[in-house]
């Protein structure tokens, strides 16, 4: 019987696949390869003993470490009995001198290095997507809007454009902190490597050497928990960004508006049960919503930090859902954005017409050439206020204004024209243009 959505309805299989059951089992006996081999590096364990358990690594069956599990009632005990039972005299260094958290912490990081590969892939690609937007819509003039109000001209290029440079900056925060997320530990039940001896050090380095993977440089029985509070608030931090970008399109596509609109199939496509007219954004709206259950676990992952002294069981069983549902949900909503962009409508004389609708966006352009004719600024600011609040149309009222209608006269068509009125859109657009071709990989 399925319960959780992620196992019927969202997230990429592949995605998932990183974050299965029988993957981190794998994962698992993949740092306890590496321990064994460096045991032998350092003369502990016999040289043999690597092949013993190479030969048998693959040979673990999910089903006999939960067999064993259900005997025992321990996790990784039954993983290291699993592999032990089929590598004879060789079994017994299997685990030699980790504790628990040694081999599921550095599981953990192995899962992520893989998952922050496709990660920055989803990144690309949106990144792609949006740049061509921006530079092909650079000179799509549209309504901007502040509290929902029309402002003044704005184009949708630099609409995309900024929302590129923010995904952008969410990639260079990945870069950046890699370092800090991708690391393991193999330094015992409180962190002092004790039970490795004067090895300790080597051991650890041997290991995450061996997995790519950075050392813990501070740690208890765990990998400190600031490294995953860090990786939960990045992931919630695109998540927000997606949601962004999402509310955008919604708000874009309501009925009253209608400058852009989500790809729909027509010939197949059913956007209501009953009214059959409809063509809603549906995806934007998913990922709106997926974005907040992701949002949602950035308060148990900073709980899950608190732990009483080297470490207790109370982050184990949350981080068992934290981190396997926000990475799977945010690889989601990132390849349904990259989508949702990809077949973007975008309805240019739509945002034509509503820009005519609405002159008095133009006030701050006959505010600014007021100024440049001798008028103070806040005496034109106070002109154009009255003007812009009287009923009719703002053309005539301009016109039909004793103190500047015959001044703007003969300059009104060039002076209301929104398309001459969107400052250094294209320059700004070109330089987040450039940032990205230029990013460093």
């Amino acid at each position: 019987m399925l319960v959780c959505p992620l196992d019927y309805r969202y997230g990429r299989e592949e995605i998932k696949r990183i974050f299965s059951e029988e993957a981190k089992l794998r994962y698992m006996l993949k740092v306890e390869f590496s321990l064994v081999k460096a045991w032998a590096n350092l003369g502990v364990v016999p040289e043999n003993c690597i092949d013993v358990v190479e030969k048998n690594i693959n040979s673990v069956k999910l089903e006999r470490v939960k067999e064993i599990e259900s005997e025992i009632k321990h996790d990784v005990m039954a993983m290291v009995k699993a592999l032990a039972e089929l590598c004879g005299d060789c079994g017994k260094y299997i685990h030699l001198g980790a504790t628990s958290n040694d081999i599921i912490d550095t599981s953990t990081a192995l899962q992520l290095k893989e998952y922050l590969e496709y990660l920055e892939r989803d990144l690309e690609e949106l990144e792609s997507t949006l740049a061509n937007l921006a530079d092909r819509y650079r000179n799509a003039v549209m309504l901007g809007r502040t509290h929902g109000q029309a402002a003044v001209p704005v184009t949708f290029g630099l609409k995309m454009a900024n929302f590129l440079a923010e995904i952008l900056r969410h990639h260079e925060r990945l870069r950046e902190m890699k370092k800090r997320i991708l690391v393991g530990k193999m330094m015992g039940a409180v962190g002092t490597g004790a039970a490795m001896g004067e090895n300790a050090l080597k051991i650890q380095e041997l290991v995450m050497k061996d997995l790519g993977l950075g050392e813990e440089e501070s740690p208890t029985q765990l990998v400190a928990r600031d490294r995953y509070v860090e990786l939960i608030s990045f992931i919630a931090g695109v998540a927000t960004s997606l949601e962004k970008f999402g509310t955008e399109i919604r708000n874009l596509q309501r009925s009253e508006i209608g400058e852009v609109q989500e790809g729909f199939d027509v010939e197949k496509q059913v956007g209501s049960s009953t009214m059959a007219h409809k063509k809603n954004p549906i995806t934007s709206e998913n990922i709106c919503g997926l974005a907040r259950i992701i949002r949602s676990q950035l308060i148990p992952m900073h709980e899950s930090a608190i732990l009483w002294h080297e470490r207790d069981l109370t982050n184990s069983s949350a981080e068992r859902f934290i981190i396997p549902h926000t990475c799977i949900l945010l690889d989601d909503i990132l390849v349904k954005m990259n989508q949702v962009f990809k077949n973007l409508v975008v309805n240019k004389e739509r945002m034509l017409k509503n820009l005519k609708e609405h002159e008095e966006v133009m006030a701050e352009r006959v505010i600014m050439f007021l100024v440049e004719h001798g008028w103070s600024r806040q005496d034109a600011h106070e002109k154009l206020r009255k003007i812009a609040m009287k009923e009719g149309r703002f053309r005539d009222n301009l016109l039909n204004d004793e103190e500047i209608g015959e001044l703007i006269s003969g300059e009104i068509d060039e002076i209301l024209n929104p398309l001459n009125y969107i400052g250094a859109s294209n320059e700004l657009i070109d330089k987040i243009l450039e940032k990205r071709k230029n990013k460093k990989l």
